[in-house]
């Protein structure tokens, strides 16, 4: 049986072609993406002007190391003011907790005692020109006068007693409560206040690299702007793109390596997240091919020995 021998050409198209599937396969199962650090973005709580940025861009930096520092002179005046306030409703409700002082409570029992001897005099007063009018040696209008008088000096009296007695039972309960209101109330503005000061000095809050210093010293910021972004953490992630076919296939704390472009060895890294949601997905059916086109986000970490590889580098997860 005579076989039909391949051409030189046609031998050489079939060789190709079972390359390039078989790049094509492993290519697929490599997922994109790169090296990225969280950024996080540290903003302005008020319109102030920046005075210090005692550290440099691209420096590292531990958590609570001053970045920026703004004008906090007005913030200051408002702290020294809110705790005048708190130092004043503390006296007000010391002052009502320990009622009248013993010189008050003398001096209203004196005006107790006078007020009963004007009450005294005013009623002989009266009783005299009442004994006149019947006799007929006063007018009606002295009498009148003089009962006018009486009865102003019981009032006077009555007025003084309950002036003493107010002093002697001391403060009412509800004063207290409003003045212990009031104290508390001074205090929470203190707080706030305080908190607003602290605001002003803006401090890494995690450690990483300070990536950026977007405002200029001199310069007012604006409120909600950033006036510090840090790139968190001490060793990068692969945010890389995993095809629909091996997403069952990847899950949080799976072990993948990673390739990074200028490195020979691959670095083995941990699945820290996986995104539930494709990044893509298509209006019409979703049938095989168009679920081949679907991508999840999933973000690779690295080990800490890798801290000093930079944000941006091109890198490639092998898929199980």
């Amino acid at each position: 049986m005579n076989r039909q021998r391949l051409s030189g050409p046609l031998v050489c198209f079939i060789a190709c072609t079972t390359l390039l599937s078989a790049c094509n396969e492993a290519d697929v199962r490599l997922a994109l993406g790169s090296l990225e650090r969280d950024r996080v973005a540290l903003s302005a709580t008020a319109a102030e002007v920046v005075v210090e940025l005692p550290v440099a861009q691209g420096s590292e930096v531990s958590a609570g190391t001053v970045l920026v520092r703004l004008d906090d002179s007005a913030q200051r005046a408002a702290v020294n003011q809110a705790e005048a306030q708190v130092l004043q409703a503390a006296a007000n409700l010391e002052k009502l907790r320990n009622g009248a002082r013993a010189e008050e409570i003398a001096k209203a029992e004196a005006a107790v005692a006078g007020a009963k001897a004007a009450l005294v005099e005013a009623e002989n007063t009266y009783r005299r020109i009442q004994d006149l009018t019947e006799r007929g040696t006063t007018s009606q209008a002295s009498l009148d006068s003089a009962i006018a008088s009486r009865d102003a000096a019981e009032a006077s009296l009555k007025s003084a007693g309950e002036q003493l007695r107010e002093l002697v039972n001391g403060t009412r309960p509800e004063d207290l409560k409003i003045a212990e209101a009031e104290l508390a109330a001074a205090q929470a503005a203190l707080e706030s206040a305080k908190i607003v000061l602290s605001e002003l000095t803006v401090t890494a809050s995690r450690d990483g690299i300070l990536d950026n210093l977007p405002w200029n010293l001199g310069e007012r910021v604006t409120v909600g702007s950033p006036v510090a972004v840090m790139l968190a953490g001490q060793a990068p992630y692969a945010r890389v793109y995993v095809p629909e076919p091996y997403r069952v296939k990847v899950n949080e704390g799976d072990a993948l390596m990673v390739r990074i472009d200028g490195l020979e060895a691959p670095i083995e890294g941990t699945v820290r997240w996986i995104s539930s949601e494709p990044s893509f997905t298509p209006y019409y059916a979703l049938n095989q091919e168009d679920r081949a086109r679907l991508m999840f986000v999933a973000e690779v970490q690295l080990p800490d020995f890798a801290a000093d590889l930079p944000n941006g580098v091109p890198a490639q997860v092998e898929l199980p």
